[in-house]
């Protein structure tokens, strides 16, 4: 009988691809990251947007990182925090502890007081991984705008990054903590999504409501974090189609870029923006490894790019400590085309010699295995930065002893000799480093309206029975006035109003904000009206002084010579008001701009003042509002111009008779403005015999 013949075996399921455990196109988009921040850096001209490379990382560093959790919990069955943090101490802290020491070293013998000074503080900063924190508090300080760059401050985004790993492992450790049956993957990224979409609310309305400290807060940036994080989450499950993949790749290089080459400082980030780079970032990484001659993949994991992606962690901590020291060496003061080169290629060697002897010897190595370890050398790391730190700010405070010594600071008494700076053998006052101190009362005495204020609450000087009321009023180029207002009250027994806000003219026209905001400036406007309203309600004073920064910009005007009639005009309408209600109007011509960070250029040059001052036709260049307001004829406002002690023929000098002129790049020392006191007196007398 013939045997039934029996059915072919089935063949065996098709198993699913084992998890990728190296991401060669992820190197390469490392290195794509580092390359936007480094020519950024170098010139921004080149790569406006570059910055974005800082949030390309981002969303690479919350992918990897969520990859090994899902890891560690797929074959463990749990997830250890201790074991994370172990892994993190030994990626990130022997590098950067290295770099921190190495920069702090160099800062002591390179770097003037002022900059060394905030150096200090964002080192222990730096080390303690709260930079962010400290660079958002200090954005909102009006008197630190323009301050000098510290080496160590690109250590912000580390930060953001710690402070992100603070919580993120814990939702993997109370999702591996749930019964079996109740642990989903969607819970994962229920979890992932709510910290997106809160963050990434958080972050449009920041950057919209108060855009400085927005760019480094973490509440503004986990978003990205946790988008690379969700979609490792996603791709842990989920594969997407070749032939999606094969244009998505294309498709977030061409997103990264446009954002790279169309942003620029300008823009509203991060906010809404953004989005762009995430994005393009999740897309290229979404497209995976993808075959073909003309692939993203093939671009991106070419041999060149891994090289770079490879020590991306380390340029990025070398490059920029090398940007703020290099004009600081000999015959270097710019960087032109050779000195981006050298940047950059010092980047890489520093960051080759750094992977090399510290982090692949660590990485490979039994060093810093275990908790205890780990922890002892993260406590010795931040210590020895800590005392880098306070060895610098010892060094500071030495440099402050310079007291006053009125027949050697002359101030203004100097100006038409052959030498106006002074004896250049004598130390200047102030000392350098307390140039940003030395700062008229109403700062201290917490009367000098911040941009966000909109009433006015003036700080009162002298006797309540003076029979002369006179008001300061305007920004803060009025404020600088009032150390020389204030000791002419003095002599003349008068009571002094000083009714001064922060980047607002006293001006009916609106403003936008200083330092490149095109926001109308709506709280000046109420603030100006408010003042009026004191002014010629209960105030009432006989004399009012106002002064403003030329380079105020209209709201509402088409060009700057537009803008200067508008302004001009909104403040003899407030001038008018003034005089109608009884009031004398001089108005003090504005003071001239100095060269960037002068305090730093004259601690320099001790022996050669004379290189830190600027030509006068370009110190003095900007037209002047008030001079074309007091002119109207609606006015009977007259102008004061005291520039002459200030300037000569041909130049302004950053010192004058061995006294300090500015504070900053157009702001005057409260010392060299009451030593002005006696000239604004004479050149306003006729007013004043009048009162």
């Amino acid at each position: 009988m013939p045997t039934q013949s029996q059915p072919a075996p089935a063949p065996p399921a098709a198993r699913p691809a084992p998890p990728r455990r190296f991401f060669p196109e992820v190197q390469g988009l490392r290195a794509l990251a580092v390359a936007l921040v480094v020519v950024y850096h170098v010139d921004k001209e080149l790569l406006p947007g570059g910055y974005i490379g800082v949030d390309v990382f981002f969303v690479i560093s919350g992918f990897l990182i969520t990859t090994l959790l899902l890891r560690e919990a797929r074959e463990q069955g749990r997830v250890s925090l201790s074991g994370f943090y172990i892994r993190r101490v030994r990626r990130i802290l022997p590098a950067a502890t290295v770099v921190l020491l190495a920069t702090g070293a160099a800062a002591m013998a390179l770097l003037p007081s002022a900059q060394l000074l905030d150096t200090a503080k964002q080192l222990a900063a730096s080390a303690l991984y709260v930079q962010n924190l400290l660079l958002a508090h200090e954005s909102v300080d009006y008197l630190a705008a323009g301050a000098a760059e510290s080496p160590v401050q690109h250590f912000w985004s580390l930060a953001v990054e710690e402070q992100f790993y603070l919580f993120w492992p814990l939702l993997f450790i109370g999702w591996t903590a749930l019964p079996e049956r109740l642990r989903r993957a969607r819970m994962l990224l229920l979890g992932g999504g709510a910290v997106i979409a809160a963050s990434f609310a958080c972050s449009v309305w920041l950057t919209l409501s108060d855009p400085a400290p927005a760019y480094f807060l973490p509440q503004t940036r986990m978003w990205e974090l946790a988008a690379g994080g969700v979609l490792a989450m996603v791709l842990a499950h989920r594969t997407l189609p070749a032939g999606v993949r094969a244009g998505l790749g294309w498709a977030g290089l061409l997103a990264i870029a446009a954002a790279a080459f169309t942003y620029d400082d300008a823009v509203a980030f991060p906010g809404w923006t953004a989005a762009l780079p995430v994005l393009g970032t999740a897309a290229v990484i979404a497209a995976g490894r993808t075959e073909g001659r003309w692939s993203a993949y093939r671009l991106l994991s070419a041999a060149p790019a891994r090289f770079v992606g490879d020590l991306s962690y380390a340029i990025y901590l070398w490059h920029w400590p090398l940007i703020v020291f290099w004009p600081l060496l000999p015959g270097t003061d710019v960087f032109g085309p050779f000195g981006g080169v050298l940047i950059g290629a010092g980047s890489v060697l520093l960051a080759w010699a750094t992977k090399l002897l510290v982090e692949d010897p660590v990485r490979t190595g039994g060093a810093l295995r275990t908790g205890r370890a780990a922890l002892a050398f993260a406590l010795s790391g931040a210590l020895l930065v800590s005392g880098t730190s306070w060895i610098q700010y010892q060094q500071v405070e030495q440099r402050r002893n310079v007291a006053f010594d009125p027949e050697v600071h002359v101030g203004p008494a100097a100006i038409d000799d052959d030498r106006p700076e002074g004896d250049a053998g004598q130390a200047v006052y102030p000392a350098p480093i307390d140039a940003l101190d030395d700062l008229p009362s109403v700062y201290g005495d917490e009367c000098q309206a911040m941009p966000s204020d909109r009433a006015a609450d003036p700080c009162v000087y002298g006797p309540e029975d003076a029979e002369v009321t006179v008001a300061v009023v305007g920004d803060s180029h009025a404020a600088h006035w009032v150390p020389a207002v204030r000791a002419v009250a003095g002599e003349r027994n008068w009571r002094v109003y000083t009714f001064t806000k922060s980047s607002c003219p006293f001006t009916g026209e609106p403003v936008t904000r200083d330092g490149g905001d095109d926001r109308r400036y709506a709280e000046c406007e109420d603030w100006n009206a408010d003042v009026v309203d004191r002014l010629t309600g209960d105030v009432r004073p006989d004399l009012v002084f106002t002064s403003a920064r030329s380079r105020a910009i209209s709201a509402t005007a088409g060009d700057t010579e537009e803008g200067k009639r508008l302004i001009a005009e909104g403040m003899a309408e407030q001038w008018t008001e003034l005089e109608e209600a009884g009031a004398r109007v001089v108005a003090i011509a504005d003071t001239p701009v100095a060269r960037p960070r002068v305090p730093e250029c004259v601690e320099m040059n001790p022996t050669a003042p004379g290189d830190c001052a600027k030509e006068r036709d370009d110190a003095l260049g900007e037209e002047d509002p008030q001079i074309i307001a007091a002119d109207r004829p609606e006015t009977g406002a007259e102008v004061v111009d005291l520039n002459d002690r200030l300037c000569t023929d041909d130049t302004c000098p950053a010192v004058v008779g061995n006294v300090l002129v500015y504070r900053d790049a157009h702001h005057l020392t409260a010392t060299y403005s009451e030593m002005l006191a006696a000239d604004l007196e004479e050149r306003a007398e006729p007013i004043l015999e009048a009162l």
